[in-house]
């Protein structure tokens, strides 16, 4: 799933900690560990991510040097390796200068020391040089009670350099959890048209939005759509029908005249969202009153569904806070499918959820089929429709809610299961939970969330918490 990010790169940064003092006195330490520091940057180096490595700190000066280094960098998160005792005055300049989440790496060279080997050492000096070589654990306490003192939040990474998945798995989930982190911070929300009348629970506060998750809202006219859309030539228009019927299985009774209209609509919603450089959108108008308002609108699903699955991620009903959940779930990789409870099925104890509009294709199981629809419940028009369940397997629920001027990622893991869906031209899906759909459906409405939320593949809650903690903001898992 492809994610539209800025050009301004994601950017880790490195660093280790030593005591200078002890160079002179242990030979080959200071090597030893600058070669530990320098495995680090390289285990945390991937496609995407620029590691900025200033290598081993080891004085209060450099530390002082380190931070203003970061800063100048505009790195998004900060691993510090703990390479051996050091003074917390090595470490509190540079992440105070550097003013991004802290990550404290207490990885040790192995499972434990060689202690026969260790023991045969005939030089007491020898052997001390080789236990501060395993001596990470040593100064932890003191950079957790000096970062607290100073309200400097920090995270914690336990383990070994090698042959350790656990920890290197702790250690990915960070990155992972920064760089969406780096995605929001950058993404341009298109907001298009207006609430749905009386919809009370997805009203949002737009500045609350940017305060906690970054990025820029650019305000949107259904006009300006439209007007794109009276530009859209024949040609395109029939390129783009060939992209559908290639990406939907359009079903016979889908009348040709139909699939033009959502064909152009797509094409000036490919325009739209190049000209305003958006990377999630949200929209809902009636368009009554305006003929070329509800031509736009009565034939916006298969584009916007398309968007979707491009990682342009839209929401129906202008519900931004389920925008958000959405591109959150699409820049992990996971997608983020628009969805609310449907009904509840006893029998199998799995609740049905699924939504009208927009779908994402990536995550379907099979193909979306396209199919026509008389009237679109609730809202003005009639035209083409989506109709999917989400790939059978692990899945994660992500609900952004905002409550009490503070905004807060909720998360369930399931499984999406088969058996039978309504087949009404919608996206719906079957949801097993370990807590049972009463359990599931109690306490997750007792967080008090909007009907809405995103549906991703995979179980990733562990990132979404870890998101939330680089975002400062609470995250509940439900299941």
């Amino acid at each position: 799933m492809a994610n539209v990010t800025s050009n301004i790169g994601f950017k880790v940064g490195v660093f280790g900690i030593g005591l200078d003092t002890y160079w002179p006195q242990f030979a080959g330490l200071e090597e030893r560990l600058r070669e530990y520091t320098d495995l680090v940057a390289r285990r945390i180096s991937r496609p995407g991510v620029d590691v900025v490595n200033l290598g081993l700190i080891d004085t209060s000066q450099k530390a002082e040097a380190a931070g203003h280094h970061f800063r100048r960098a505009d790195v998004d998160i900060i691993f510090l390796y703990v390479s051996t005792y050091a003074l917390s005055s090595t470490v509190l300049p540079v992440v105070r200068r550097a003013k991004v989440p802290v990550v404290i790496l207490n990885l040790a060279p192995g499972a434990a020391i060689d202690y026969a080997a260790f023991n045969r050492l005939k030089d007491r000096t020898e052997m001390t040089g080789e236990w501060l070589a395993w001596c990470q654990a040593c100064p932890v306490p003191e950079i957790a009670n000096v970062f607290q003192r100073c309200g400097i939040p920090f995270f914690q990474v336990t383990g070994m350099l090698e042959n350790d998945p656990v920890a290197w798995a702790e250690v990915d989930g960070w990155i992972e959890a920064a760089r969406v982190a780096h995605v929001m911070e950058h993404n341009r929300l298109g907001l298009m048209g207006h609430y749905y009348g009386g919809m009370l629970d997805i009203y949002s506060d737009l500045t609350l939005q940017c305060a906690s998750f970054g990025g820029h809202i650019e305000m949107l006219e259904v006009e300006e759509l439209a007007a794109l859309r009276g530009e859209v030539t024949d040609c395109e228009a029939k390129d783009k029908l060939k992209e559908i019927r290639s990406a939907m299985e359009v079903q016979t009774d889908c009348a040709e005249t139909e699939l033009e209209r959502a064909a152009k609509t797509s094409v000036a919603l490919d325009k739209l969202v190049e000209k305003h450089q958006l990377g999630s959108l949200a929209y809902y108008h009636k368009g009554t009153g305006s003929p070329e308002n509800e031509e736009v609108i009565s034939s916006i699903i298969l584009g916007t569904s398309l968007l979707t699955a491009r990682g342009i991620p839209v929401a129906g009903e202008y519900e931004v806070k389920n925008a958000q959940a959405m591109k959150i779930m699409d820049s992990f990789g996971a997608g983020g499918s628009f969805t609310e409870y449907y009904a509840v099925d006893y029998n199998d104890d799995v609740v049905l959820m699924g939504h009208d509009g927009p779908g994402h294709i990536a995550i379907a199981e099979g193909k979306i089929k396209v199919r026509p629809l008389q009237v679109y419940h609730g809202k003005v028009g009639r035209g083409l429709s989506v109709e999917m369940s989400v790939k059978h397997g692990p899945v994660t629920l992500l609900s952004v809610v905002e409550a009490a001027g503070k905004l807060k990622l909720l998360v369930a893991e399931g499984e999406s299961v088969s058996g039978p869906i309504l087949e009404i031209g919608n996206t719906n899906s079957r949801y097993r939970f370990s807590i049972g759909a009463r359990n599931f459906i109690t306490q997750w409405n007792a967080q008090g969330p909007a009907h809405h939320c995103a549906v991703g593949l995979g179980h990733i809650a562990d990132k979404l918490s870890k998101l939330a903690s680089v975002l400062k903001i609470d995250c509940i898992k439900v299941c």
